[in-house]
């Protein structure tokens, strides 16, 4: 296989920017994802791909619930602030407005949309992120007109 040409292929796949969040034990936390898609109507399931070493997938495996805010276009530096791993910046939710939803988990003030799932799901044995599978219980919108943020709009490259 050319691996090069893999790359650049698998990078053309459009993804959206989300921050996910979580809580475990009191505690909260925040990401920001990319690999995230809805995985069906009825019910109304959401697929997100998450680092398996990481601590936010530690978190929602202990809590088996999460919230997807849904990031505008012109919100790249909200996505940039949760970019870090909680490790190495601290509370990422520290400063930015959020409240805590239906199942606890942190919603973010400014997003233009969000939902909040329960973990139905983990799958993905082969590979290095683990596929969250989560049942959306509970909806907002902010925004009805703003687009969302794409990863093609903050210049970043994440895959392939």
């Amino acid at each position: 296989m050319d691996l090069e040409a893999k790359k650049i292929a698998l990078r053309k796949i459009p993804h959206g920017v989300f921050i996910v969040g979580t809580h475990q034990n009191g505690r909260l936390n925040a990401f920001t994802a990319t690999w995230l898609n809805q995985a069906s109507f009825t019910p109304p399931l959401v697929a997100v791909g998450i680092r398996k070493d990481s601590h936010s997938l530690a978190m929602i495996q202990a809590s088996r619930v999460f919230s997807i805010n849904i990031l505008g276009k012109q919100q790249k530096p909200v996505a940039e602030h949760f970019v870090k791993p909680a490790t190495t910046s601290g509370e990422k939710l520290t400063g930015v407005p959020h409240r805590l939803g239906k199942t606890g988990a942190p919603i973010l003030e400014e997003a233009i949309a969000h939902v909040e799932c329960e973990v139905r799901e983990i799958a993905n044995q082969a590979g290095d992120h683990a596929v969250v599978i989560g049942e959306v219980v509970e909806a907002g919108v902010r925004d009805k007109e703003a687009l969302a943020l794409t990863l093609a709009d903050t210049g970043w490259h994440y895959g392939g």
